[in-house]
């Protein structure tokens, strides 16, 4: 969503000399949210192209409806459903994990985590949205990294074995909170990757420096 569509192709040529780990797709309806972006076949011509793998983030009201548009499946590839669009969650989270993908499962910030305790156990990935979804360049929500800290405390009592990942606003300002809270994967869109007039090696670089920062 947040990414330069008048060059996307050598935009991704840097991204993969970078050793980006995933390309994020932001997949919306204009139903659970308001906006519309990226189809499938727009996706399946990108991965064409790229061997980076894939994060797909399904803003879709019941995501199971379009799943099997998505083809191509490559090991370690996630695709994340929203807790608030889907009626049978913990069917929709087994079926992905079936299916070949990483379950991923994510939170509005209005969203507490007791209300997925009884399917946390099948996601392979929490996203963590410290913005509501659907625009970018928003601020973010504060109270979402009190939310960060809290899944991060779960994680460790318990043992599980999902990856944390933060979406909005992940920035210099914010990555450093966000790393320390447990977070091990980073969403950069406009405002931390995608800087207008500022080259993506540049972004990268200042962002390894603030993770970084975050683990130390």
């Amino acid at each position: 969503m947040c990414a330069n569509w008048w060059d996307l192709g050598a935009d991704i040529s840097k991204l993969e000399a970078l050793n980006i780990d995933y390309l994020h797709y932001d997949i919306m309806d204009g139903f659970f949210v308001q906006d519309y972006c990226l189809g499938t076949n727009i996706i399946n011509e990108i991965r064409k192209h790229t061997t980076i793998k894939s994060d797909y983030h399904l803003m879709v009201e019941e995501p199971m409806r379009i799943i099997e548009n998505f083809n191509d499946i490559k090991e370690g590839d996630i695709l994340t459903i929203h807790y608030e669009a889907c009626r049978n969650l913990h069917r929709d989270l087994v079926k992905l994990k079936k299916m070949g993908f990483k379950a991923g499962l994510a939170l509005n910030p209005a969203t507490t985590i007791n209300q997925i305790e009884y399917v946390i156990e099948e996601a392979d990935v929490i996203v963590i949205m410290t913005v509501n979804p659907g625009y970018k360049g928003q601020k973010l929500v504060p109270q979402t990294i009190k939310k960060l800290h809290a899944l991060n405390e779960l994680k460790i009592k318990y043992g599980y074995q999902f990856d944390i990942e933060v979406d909005g606003n992940v920035n210099k300002e914010f990555i450093p909170k966000m790393v320390s809270n447990g977070a091990n994967i980073l969403v950069g869109g406009s405002s931390g990757l995608f800087i207008k007039n500022q080259p993506l090696e540049k972004s990268v670089e200042e962002l390894n420096v603030v993770i970084r920062e975050g683990f130390e």
